[in-house]
């Protein structure tokens, strides 16, 4: 049975915060209130846009689609390219965790029980930062607390969950897809962000799993849209062959006859997905697994 949606496309129930600071850059993230009865239950939002572009406004429809189940949604601005470079936007995704998790009386949230929700490129990142949240690259961005001061904090950027839509999983992989298909757009972006093969190589959600570099396994939800043109499916069903064969949790929904980042407006497709990532939620809650690696 699907859970009901109510969407409120004209809430403002929200307010922006400075979450943290890197390279004198103040870092700001927006957190969307529930607008039902609180569950006590956050996730993090973080946006698409080939690592170059959009902010902690642009996925509005989901963050208020998920507010609307309960949920505290906590949506990112982090840097991008060209100016800054990877792994830049990993270590400031994992300060907002952490600056997240710190606010979780304020918020009134369990921070034991935080999820990390991204598509296209916020896909990617999403995935990165949950499978190696603490790594010592992924501390440099600093937390800001409440009296103003920003510091390298201490807690842990792991979370429960993970949910990927549409992630651009192998950006090697895409980069070369990219190419065959005259994307100059793509092209560029990558280059502004990553800078060289070998980075987006080394960036590779495949790789890591593969090589077994990850330090945590969170239960993972992928969802690839029919027609989409940036993200090439094969990549999206090689992730998944890759999560399984580290059994780890992971749920795959297929969404025929729709384009890339169709979510970020608000529609009965919209709905749909957010349907779907609010009974994985219920479902992980539930069950409550989250694998280490040993």
């Amino acid at each position: 049975m699907e859970a009901k949606v109510a969407m409120n496309q004209n809430s403002r129930d929200y307010d922006d915060y400075v979450y943290g600071c890197s390279e004198s850059i103040e870092l700001i993230g927006r957190v969307y209130y529930p607008s039902v009865e609180t569950l006590r239950r956050g996730i993090v939002m973080l946006h698409g846009g080939a690592w170059t572009a959009n902010d902690r406004t642009t996925p509005w429809a989901v963050c208020e689609g998920l507010a609307a189940c309960g949920m505290t949604v906590f949506s990112l601005d982090f840097r991008c390219g060209p100016q800054f470079q990877h792994p830049s936007a990993v270590s400031d995704i994992a300060a907002g965790i952490r600056w997240f998790k710190s606010q979780a009386e304020k918020f009134d949230i369990d921070p034991n029980d935080i999820g990390l929700i991204g598509s296209s490129s916020g896909g990617h990142l999403a995935l990165f930062t949950g499978l190696v949240p603490d790594e010592p690259s992924h501390r440099t961005t600093k937390v800001r607390l409440d009296d103003g001061a920003f510091i390298e904090s201490e807690i842990s950027a792991e979370v429960m969950y993970i949910i990927a839509l549409w992630p651009v999983s192998d950006p090697a992989g895409r980069y070369q897809y990219a190419l065959e298909n005259d994307r100059e757009d793509l092209v560029r972006a990558q280059n502004g962000y990553f800078g060289s093969i070998t980075a987006m190589q080394d960036a590779g959600i495949q790789n890591i799993l593969r090589q077994k570099t990850f330090t945590h396994l969170p239960s993972v939800m992928l969802v690839q849209p029919g027609e989409d043109q940036n993200v090439p499916e094969k990549h999206t069903i090689d992730l998944l062959t890759a999560l399984q064969s580290q059994k780890a949790e992971v749920i795959y929904h297929y969404m025929p006859g729709l384009p890339h980042a169709f979510a970020y407006n608000s529609s009965k497709d919209t709905d749909r997905l957010i349907n779907y990532i609010w009974l994985f939620i219920q479902d992980v809650l539930a069950i409550g697994i989250t694998l280490v690696k040993d």
